[in-house]
């Protein structure tokens, strides 16, 4: 077992011991499910009855609460709350993006050392434009130039190296607190963005990996002062990727096309099935019948596992995503016919402008 993950075990156990819980079920997300063995041998070790759940797993929104009728309590392991269920225990990984002096390797390969992080950052300060390096270099005026800060839950714990780096570069880095499903400042999560919104910043610097994450800051309501996406009234984003080491400027012209495509496509439906999730962080009931209520071509279909098999099987024309957003925009490829998003299918029913387009957010719907 590596180090962290002894750091997280005692941690684990730590935490147990002011609980009455003799039987405990292990939950593990998809990457890490090999480690659970590993866990359970180490609380039985401790007189621990363990169950290990074998369900899919892809986030806090994604628990096994059914696992808690044969156990007294879950560790969902990997991830930080998204809600307040009861009788759980969450253990979240931290990584680091700026290797230590001795050069630790990341995960996804080495980790760039204090100066070439410092040099990544510089360039992308580069790319929020010349009037803003421009604002940044006049120094009368101290941290008037601002950039939002966010990342996922791995790495919040850096924000605050960031943004002494950038007041390094006479930039104020900006860090909020975000919705009820994000706990930590600066955190977001690809359907809440709200950690970006309160910045207040038109400038957001995502630290990560991929381009979900800074695209959905990009098409989110209210971040930047603006939502007009197809006349660039919103944020301008800035992914840094510290373990590709590479800055990229978001463009979300591409995503905005093929989502325009499957709400063109949509509007032939003869029947839309509106899904409503089994998933205990996932189920938006309320959203998925006012959905309903927009258009008699609609059905509500209680899913748990949304799959292609799922779907076809159902023969609906096209389907609306109440679960997790990701679905809907990362997934398209993978469903027979088109999955919109609720905004989406209130463009289709009329109900909402192209020009009011938005991602999908938990917290801003």
């Amino acid at each position: 077992m590596s180090s962290i993950h002894n750091t997280k075990l005692n941690s684990i156990l730590e935490r147990l011991s002011a609980t009455d819980a003799k039987t405990v079920a292990l939950q593990f997300p998809e990457g890490l499910k090999r480690q659970a063995w590993q866990f359970a041998d180490e609380l039985r070790k401790h007189g621990y009855s363990v169950i290990i759940s074998g369900s899919p797993c892809w986030g806090a929104c994604d628990l096994d609460v059914a696992a808690l009728n044969e156990a007294d309590i879950l560790i969902h392991y990997g991830h930080a709350p998204v809600d307040d269920t009861k009788g759980v225990i969450y253990e979240y990984l931290t990584q680091d993006i700026i290797a230590d002096a001795d050069g630790a390797d990341g995960e996804g390969g080495r980790l760039p050392t204090a100066d070439e992080f410092k040099a990544l950052l510089k360039e992308a300060v580069s790319l929020f434009g010349a009037d803003f390096v421009a604002e940044a270099s006049d120094k009368a005026a101290p941290e008037k130039a601002k950039v939002g800060l966010v990342t996922t839950i791995q790495h919040v714990h850096e924000l605050p190296k960031v943004a002494e780096l950038l007041k390094g570069m006479n930039i104020g880095g900006v860090i909020a607190q975000g919705g009820s499903r994000t706990p930590y400042a600066g955190q977001i999560l690809g359907c809440s963005y709200g950690a970006a919104r309160n910045t207040g910043c038109g400038n957001i610097l995502f630290i990560g990996t991929g381009v979900f994450h800074p695209t959905g800051i990009a098409l989110s309501a209210g971040v930047g002062g603006g939502k007009d996406h197809s006349r660039g009234n919103s944020a301008t984003v800035v992914a840094l990727d510290p373990f590709m080491k590479r800055v990229q400027l978001i463009n979300t012209d591409r995503l905005l096309r093929q989502r325009f495509a499957k709400i063109e496509k949509a509007r032939s439906a003869e029947r839309f099935g509106i899904i409503v999730s089994k998933k205990s962080g996932q189920r938006r009931e309320e959203l998925a019948r006012r959905l309903a209520s927009l258009s008699d071509k609609a059905y509500l279909v209680s899913l748990g596992e949304i799959t292609p098999d799922s779907l076809l099987n159902l023969g609906f024309d096209a389907y609306v995503n109440t679960s997790c957003p990701r679905l809907a925009y990362d997934d398209q490829a993978r469903y027979p016919v088109p999955m919109l998003s609720p905004q989406e299918f209130e463009i289709v029913c009329g109900v909402r402008g192209w020009e009011d387009y938005a991602i999908d957010e938990f917290d801003n719907v």
